[in-house]
């Protein structure tokens, strides 16, 4: 069972757009590998390979000490700093920053997708304009490394999975420290509070202020007029 992945993400904002609609979420974390070799033979001349599967838009600002392990596609003026640590089938979209100590592994990253600081995300997608402050990360793997389940529809679904970080929506801000723990799903455009455990399923306008407070976000348009 998968979730309705455009509930989640603009995914005009992606390359992986038809691999997201034809996989869905979370069965797309099982494809990544294969997804970037499809597409990165196919990428035009814009993006140069380099070492073992991996492209990058001639635009991308890459630090002298980034690690980068294929297979894996950077996007147009994205920007890798110091310290970046690329581990494999991972997809960083346009727009995005990879930051200072900031681990990456197996996921997808939309357009805008800003991880500047000390940040791990591993088995994850992050939707459009998501930013993890200093050291929030996906924690993927439970503790007793048994399968991790997703709220889909309401329902608390089994996977067969060990390793599932986080979906994150669109527009969404993380807190610093936060943690997302395995199998968390987050609506556009929520904010987390910072040092926040996050778990299970979280609407969209949200606000997370520590486990079990949460409040919507309030509209412009439903503010008393004076």
């Amino acid at each position: 069972m998968n979730i309705d992945i455009e509930k989640y993400l603009d995914l005009d904002k992606t390359i992986t757009k038809t691999y997201l609609l034809k996989y869905g979420y979370p069965e797309i974390l099982n494809h990544i590998k294969e997804i970037i070799i499809e597409l990165g033979n196919n990428l035009g001349n814009d993006y140069k390979k380099i070492g073992d599967d991996v492209w990058l838009h001639q635009s991308v600002k890459l630090a002298n000490n980034v690690n980068i392990t294929g297979p894996c596609i950077i996007g147009e003026n994205s920007e890798l700093r110091p310290g970046a640590y690329i581990r494999g089938s991972v997809i960083i979209g346009n727009n995005s920053v990879i930051g200072n100590s900031t681990e990456l592994k197996n996921a997808i990253l939309l357009d805008g997708v800003k991880v500047p600081h000390f940040n791990y995300i591993g088995d994850s997608v992050l939707g459009y304009k998501v930013h993890f402050g200093a050291g929030s990360i996906t924690s993927n793997v439970k503790s007793d490394e048994s399968l991790v389940s997703l709220v889909i529809n309401e329902e608390k679904v089994l996977t067969n999975r060990k390793k599932i970080g986080a979906l994150v929506g669109d527009m969404t801000e993380i807190g610093c420290n936060a943690v997302l723990t395995p199998g968390t799903i987050i609506g556009r455009n929520t904010t987390i509070y910072p040092l926040v455990m996050v778990r299970g399923l979280i609407k969209e306008n949200s606000i997370v202020k520590k486990e079990d407070v949460i409040v919507r976000k309030v509209k412009h348009e439903d503010l008393p007029r004076l």
